[in-house]
């Protein structure tokens, strides 16, 4: 992995990496995009670990607490200026998480291509805020029906449901979590709610009363 002695190759995967599991979070339950993005945060990490010499640890650490933001608008908040912080702090935290290998540089000076970081950065920033933009508008955007109604309802679990996942209940696609994993297409019963997500069991482990 001589590759990964290259700062700017680094770089790329762990902005990928991370990139993947924003969207994983964005669209829980599929799989793919969750083992994408850690094969990829594993690969960084050890290229991390390689270059650790010329490593900024306060970039990394701004790298890595940025993403507290990030959740907690997403799952909470709902409020932009949480994401614009997340933002911020992953583009300044990736960018400068090596220092430059040429010692006569200021220390502003980033050891990844300017270039290669106002490009990526300019990228990854645009499709993030229309992605999140979106979801945090549909969410903003769900009907004003009596969510409490839908507790006792059963529907359809449209992903596997592992920890979360999608689930189609009352006519409308919902994010879904559940204590057991649920397999794609299982009937599933709401068993309750935390905000818009609702709480799941698999119906054939609860049946109903006989009629």
């Amino acid at each position: 992995m001589d590759f990964l002695t290259n700062p700017n190759v680094v770089y790329l995967i762990l902005v990928f990496g991370f990139l993947l599991a924003i969207l994983a979070l964005l669209s829980p339950g599929t799989g793919v995009l969750e083992l994408s993005a850690i094969f990829l945060l594993l690969v960084a990490g050890y290229g991390v670990y390689v270059n650790s010499d010329l490593l900024n640890l306060w970039a990394l650490v701004l790298l890595i607490v940025g993403v507290l933001p990030f959740i907690y608008a997403m799952r909470r908040s709902r409020k932009t200026i949480y994401l614009i912080i997340s933002i911020a702090a992953f583009v300044i935290g990736s960018a400068y998480l090596f220092k430059s290998p040429d010692p006569r540089d200021p220390f502003w000076v980033p050891g990844v291509n300017p270039v290669l970081a106002v490009v990526v950065s300019l990228l990854v920033v645009g499709f993030l805020w229309v992605g999140t933009q979106k979801v945090l508008e549909a969410e903003q955007s769900r009907p004003t029906h009596d969510l409490a109604s839908l507790i006792g309802e059963t529907g359809e679990a449209k992903t596997d449901i592992e920890g979360e996942g999608s689930v189609q209940v009352a006519g409308e696609l919902w994010s879904a979590r559940s204590e057991k994993r649920i397999p794609m297409g299982s009937e599933v019963r709401v068993i309750g709610r935390e905000g818009f997500i609702l709480l799941v069991e698999d119906s054939k482990d609860h049946p109903g009363p006989p009629i």
